[in-house]
């Protein structure tokens, strides 16, 4: 429990899961299976619940990742305007597969049910920043951009 001791305000308050989530991702890179039952027990619920709507979420992730996240969106809107030909270019300049990350542990790429952004179809996100109305070249100067950083 030490390790969620910057949670201590929310003991006992299953109100504040999300935020709860949201601190530790954003300490630790994700979510441990160990911070989710510390975490459980910290906010007096059951760990399947809160394990529930860590899976729930595609912003949360329980495995370790890259330094920046790519998440493309592979709803309906984002599909028909060019999401599969997107995530093919970003396959093809990371060298990497969806839910993979790259050796050098910079990137991981995940594609998402839905990121809201619609109407910027096809949309990607990096990490918290989002990027709309993609095409490949577009995606290539992006990913090159992060290389760089």
């Amino acid at each position: 429990m030490d390790k969620l001791e910057f949670l201590r305000k929310y003991r006992g308050k299953p109100e504040a899961l999300l935020s709860c989530l949201y601190a530790i991702q954003e300490k630790d890179g994700y979510l441990s299976e160990e911070n989710i039952s510390s975490l459980a027990e910290l906010l007096n619920l059951p760990k399947v619940e809160v394990y529930s709507v860590a899976s729930f979420y595609s912003l949360f992730t329980l495995k370790k990742t890259g330094k920046y996240i790519i998440r493309i969106c592979v709803s309906l809107p984002c599909y028909l305007n060019g999401s599969k030909e997107i995530l093919e270019v970003l396959k093809e300049e990371l060298g990497i597969e969806a839910d993979q990350t790259t050796s050098d542990k910079k990137f991981s790429l995940e594609t998402v049910s839905c990121l809201g952004l619609c109407d910027k179809a096809p949309a990607m996100m990096v990490n918290e920043k989002i990027y709309g109305n993609l095409n490949p070249e577009k995606v290539r100067e992006i990913v090159q951009e992060y290389k760089r950083k």
